[in-house]
């Protein structure tokens, strides 16, 4: 397959998951790939299971320094950016009344203020025909106990879809956003203790979903491939749900 054939992708939080499963799919059609994770042993980890066309940059994309150095590593060594995959995010459950002020800036910054400084710092690489797929997710539409912050922060990353659409239209440039359901990822462990509860909450989001179970990284990465590829060229300021009909019906 050669969809993405020579094209240039960066991808964050590309160390696992939906970036590592939609790293390997570029990689596949043809693209030249750089990963972008915090975690040095996970994203050498990831690279070795990609094999080919990849580059590994460790930085935290709530850091504006590291972004900078990030751009200019890519700048170096492929020139320009086809495909911006601004997939960075974290989730910690806190109710109205546990909020923090901590907590508040740990969501935000990595889902909101990260996600701006990404694609606003790629904003020099960015070619015409260059494609920027964001990371939101169904909580952004649905209430869901707990998830008061991420919530908010997933549906800001959706009007921000919104708006770039308008100001990058004279330059070209796609942006759309991809809102995944319940995802069988390293996310599902991340929000709680013990195996015994992921499985608990696997089987919880299964029930809720109207396919009747959880879908799978590679799922998600055919959608953001279709959003990456001139197959959508036609395709600006969308939310693409993949979440088994979680959040439609």
């Amino acid at each position: 397959m050669s969809r993405l054939l020579n094209k240039t992708a960066v991808i964050t939080g590309g160390n696992s998951g939906i970036g590592l499963a939609t790293a390997k799919r570029f990689v596949e059609e043809g693209a030249y790939v750089f990963i972008v994770g915090r975690r040095q042993e996970e994203l050498d980890r990831a690279a070795a299971e990609i094999g080919r066309n990849v580059t590994a940059i460790r930085a935290d994309v709530t850091k504006l320094d590291e972004l900078d150095r990030l751009y200019a590593i890519v700048r170096e060594q492929r020139g320009s950016i086809d495909v911006l995959f601004a997939n960075s995010g974290a989730i910690e459950h806190k109710t109205l009344e546990e909020i923090t002020p901590e907590h508040y800036d740990k969501t935000f910054d990595v889902n909101v203020r990260g996600l701006i400084f990404t694609v606003q710092k790629a904003l020099p690489l960015l070619t015409g025909q260059s494609s920027v797929i964001l990371t939101s997710s169904v909580a952004g539409v649905l209430g869901i106990q707990a998830h008061d912050t991420y919530s908010a922060a997933k549906a800001a990353v959706r009007s921000l879809a919104r708006t770039w659409t308008i100001e990058l239209k004279g330059r070209g440039i796609r942006v759309n956003v991809v809102s995944p359901g319940a995802i069988d990822t390293p996310i599902i462990e991340s929000q709680v203790t013990t195996p015994e509860a992921a499985d608990e909450l696997r089987a919880k989001f299964a029930a809720a979903t109207p396919l009747g179970r959880i879908g799978r990284p590679d799922e998600l990465a055919a959608a953001v491939l279709f959003l990456a590829s001139d197959e959508s060229s036609y395709v600006a300021g969308i939310e693409l749900f993949v979440d088994g009909g979680l959040a439609q019906v």
